[in-house]
């Protein structure tokens, strides 16, 4: 599967939204196609360069595709998008186009199967419940209905103030149990800090 690359200073997860404003003519070329054929785009984690201007080749081996939910003109003429994340993927051979738009080979990362919550993800929960009170998550309308451990999971991976490299980490796990118990993890270690 052949994806285009979106290098962005943040880390997206399946089931996660994200506003963006375009505006270099390669991505606002690639948002027109994307809107005329169907399909997303795949975001990675920016890690050496910029964001804008020539196209990066220091990004996360593994990203996360985005399909486009919303847009609109923005009143400072940019075009902006909602995304969703959705499936995750790991980069294989790329290639810069003339435009400087990354394109590349991907292939899809196994999802397993989502599991109930249990009692022991309460706290977590709760946690989630009150990041989703802070105006920015509303505004994206998150945190989204949590029914199983992926959701949860991702959500607070996607929310939490974690750097880039703990959240490429998190997005790596195929298991929602394990990357509820790498949150915890993150979370106390945090925690730790903060009282240390």
């Amino acid at each position: 599967m052949t994806l285009p690359l979106f290098p962005l200073n943040t880390v997206l997860f399946p089931g996660c939204f994200l506003d963006l404003q375009i505006f270099e003519a390669r991505y606002l070329d690639m948002i027109g196609r994307i809107m005329k054929q169907g399909g997303g785009f795949g975001v990675v984690c920016l890690l050496e360069g910029e964001q804008v201007g020539a196209a990066p080749t220091g990004f996360s081996q593994i990203g996360c595709e985005a399909l486009i939910r919303d847009f609109q003109q923005q009143d400072n003429g940019l075009l902006g998008i909602r995304v969703e994340g959705t499936r995750r993927f790991r980069v294989g051979p790329f290639e810069v186009q003339k435009d400087q738009l990354l394109v590349a080979d991907v292939s899809w990362l196994p999802e397993l199967a989502d599991e109930p919550l249990e009692d022991d993800h309460h706290d977590l929960l709760a946690l989630l419940q009150a990041l989703g009170e802070h105006p920015m998550v509303e505004a994206l309308g998150m945190p989204v209905a949590v029914t199983g451990q992926q959701a949860l999971a991702n959500q607070l991976a996607y929310l939490l103030p974690f750097v880039e490299e703990d959240k490429l980490d998190l997005l790596a796990l195929d298991s929602p149990r394990k990357r509820l118990e790498a949150i915890q993890a993150l979370l106390d270690r945090l925690q730790g800090e903060l009282f240390a």
